[in-house]
Parts: C-alpha cells; structure tokens; sequence
C-alpha cells in the first residue's frame, strides 16, 4: 500500500512538472498598454456625439472626415486599423461588452497605478492605493522572468509615464526601464538615439512630465534593434492625459497613432529571424472611463461607473486565431500575468495570488 501511495505521489509530481513546463511556440514577449483607452472606442470606433468635446481638433467635420463611418465595425477600423485587420484576423480580441464578452479589473481603485500593479503582478493589492511615485513592493511578471537564466538582462521596459521606474520596482528588479522625460544613456548611443535627446527638450509638451508617446516609441524602437530584448514592455500615455483634457480629438489621434505604432513594432519583429514567429503580442489597459452620455467619459476612479471595464488582445504563434471574442465570458485583468509567462512556458503564480490563465488564448493541442 505504501508503494502505491509513494507511485501515485511521484505520478501527480511528474504531471504538475509537466503542467509547468508545457511547450509553447513563443520565445519572445511583448506587453503593450494604453492608458485609459475605452472599450467603448475599440469595439465601436469614434463617439461623434464628443466630436465637439476638445480644441486642439477645433473642427467637427474634420475630425468627422477622418474617424467616423456609419458602421461601428467600419469606425473601429478607422482608429485602429492594425488591431482590426491584423490582430483580428490572427489573434484575439475579449472585451466587447455589447456581446457580453467582458474584461473587468479586480482591484477596487479604478485608476493608474493600481491597474498595472494588477497587470503585472497578477493580483490586486488593496495598500496600492494612490498613483505617488512608492517603489512596488509586490513582484512583477518582468521581475520574475528577469530572474530565469535564460531570460536575465534581457527585460526592458519603455513608458511615458515617469512613476514605471516604481511601479516596475527597477532599483530591486533589475530591470531597464526608461520612463517619463529620461534620455537615452549608456555607451555606443545610435545617431538616432542622440538626436532625440537632443530634440525632446525643445519640442513644446503639453503634457508635462509625461514623455509624448512619439519618443517612447523611437527610444523604444532604437533599443530593441539595438539590445534585441526578449520580453518588452510599452507603455502609451497620451489617450489618458487627452481624455482628461477633454480633448476627444487628441484622444482618438492619440489613439490611432498607438495603434500605428504597435503595427511598425511588429512589422519589425516580424521581419527579425529572432523575432518572427517566436513572439507573443499583448495590449491592454490600466482602466476604463466613464460615459458619453453623462461627460464622464474624460474621468476615471471608484466614483465614476465604468471605469472598471476594460479589454485586451492577444497574438502570437500559440493564440489561436478566433478574432473577436463573441461568446459570453468574464475576464479580469489579474490574469494577464500568468497568462504572459504562461507564453514562455513559465509558471508565474505569485505565491497563489495570480489569477488564472486565459484558457482560450492558447491553442488545445500544446
């Protein structure tokens, strides 16, 4: 009897290993977040009833001619056409509530820090409360991959946001992160490199401490040809900064040039042997926003309805491709970190506290 028990023992150790180190097709990651995109934009395209809402953009007609088509479906290919075209035909995309597809936060604040706390640790933590600039003490995803030996120093992260240095923990996680207003630096700076040090200061910033999501891009662009990372992530900032303004035409601009953004990133990995067909795609947000109906669509936070409804969107050699996710489910956002390293064929639970894998996004054969 004793045998037995001691075989059945070893037989369910041999299994959950196996469970933990299940093949998968991607060697690569990337994370792509921005900031307080709607749902509501993604799946529908632009709200003409906010056309007016903004003066950076002063003329409805012209934002009109650019971002609205009678058919939602037409309008969300319109701002965003690389996730409609592209994701959509090869990867997926949960959220649309209005098919009661729905991706909610788990965590009770509804704003920034808090929300990619939760995406990437994996957990909501109730004493992240604020967006103040306090080093993470919970472990991120990136943290934890960039202690595996054949990951370690190949984590970067690149942010517009300057509070990433904290939320990500750098100091602690050894991870590069280049957030906010900061240069590139280091030895064998590319051209490019230095000649966006030298033109960030003397392009006029609305937006204050926030780097324009331009420059992220290119710093990001020139490290990655540069240091060829293996798991990446982005983070865009002006479609929350503008959605606060009341700026609605910021916002979709803003929006439409993220999404053009994630298509050039890809294009290059694409085009890299490194990179092709080894590399997994997520893109997420932080939270949700308010209504258009009642003006709250510019605000965020506990007090604003809505606000914890979100989506995000996966592609890559393992992801089947299903397009929009049309079947009733629930979702949360404390998932997407397990989920991430689950890509890479690591088990990331966050001693217990991580949520559960995205089942679907992963094919049935692995």
């Amino acid at each position: 009897m004793r045998k037995n028990i001691l075989l059945c023992i070893l037989l369910l150790l041999s299994l959950a290993a196996g469970a933990q180190t299940k093949k998968t097709r991607t060697e690569n990651l990337v994370i792509v977040t921005l900031d307080g995109m709607r749902w509501q934009e993604v799946f529908n395209g632009a709200d003409s009833s906010l056309f007016k809402k903004e003066s950076h953009f002063k003329d409805p007609n012209g934002l009109a001619k650019t971002f609205w088509k009678d058919q939602p479906g037409e309008r969300r290919k319109v701002l965003m056409p690389f996730l409609w075209e592209t994701i959509a035909a090869k990867g997926q995309i949960y959220g649309n509530r209005e098919k009661g597809n729905l991706v909610n936060v788990s965590n009770d604040q509804w704003f920034s820090y808090p929300g990619y706390n939760e995406i990437l640790t994996g957990a909501a933590d109730p004493k992240v409360n604020s967006n103040d600039k306090n080093y993470n003490q919970n472990t991120t995803v990136l943290e934890f991959i960039n202690t595996q030996p054949a990951y370690k120093g190949k984590v970067v992260a690149y942010a517009s946001w300057d509070v990433f240095p904290y939320i990500i923990n750098d100091k602690r996680s050894g991870v590069k992160v280049n957030a906010g207003l900061e240069n590139a630096s280091g030895k064998n700076l590319s051209t490019q490199e230095q000649w966006l040090n030298e033109l960030m200061p003397r392009v006029p910033n609305p937006l204050g401490d926030v780097r324009l999501d331009a420059f992220t891009f290119r710093y990001c662009m020139e490290n990655l040809k540069k240091s060829q990372p293996k798991v990446l992530f982005l983070s865009f900032d002006e479609t929350d900064d503008f959605a606060h303004a009341g700026e609605y035409g910021a916002y979709l601009h803003s929006a439409r040039n993220a999404d053009h953004f994630i298509a050039e990133l890809w294009k290059y990995l694409q085009s890299q042997p490194m990179y092709k067909d080894k590399t997994t795609l997520i893109i997420t947000t932080d939270h949700g926003r308010g209504s258009a109906k009642d003006d709250t669509w510019k605000d965020h936070g506990q007090k604003i309805a809505g606000a914890d409804e979100i989506w995000m969107a996966v592609m890559g050699p393992d992801t089947p491709a299903s397009g929009e996710m049309k079947t009733s489910g629930q979702w949360y956002q404390n998932q997407l970190a397990r989920t991430a390293a689950a890509f890479l064929g690591l088990d990331f639970s966050n001693g217990g506290k991580a949520g559960q894998i995205i089942a679907p996004a992963f094919n049935s054969k692995q």
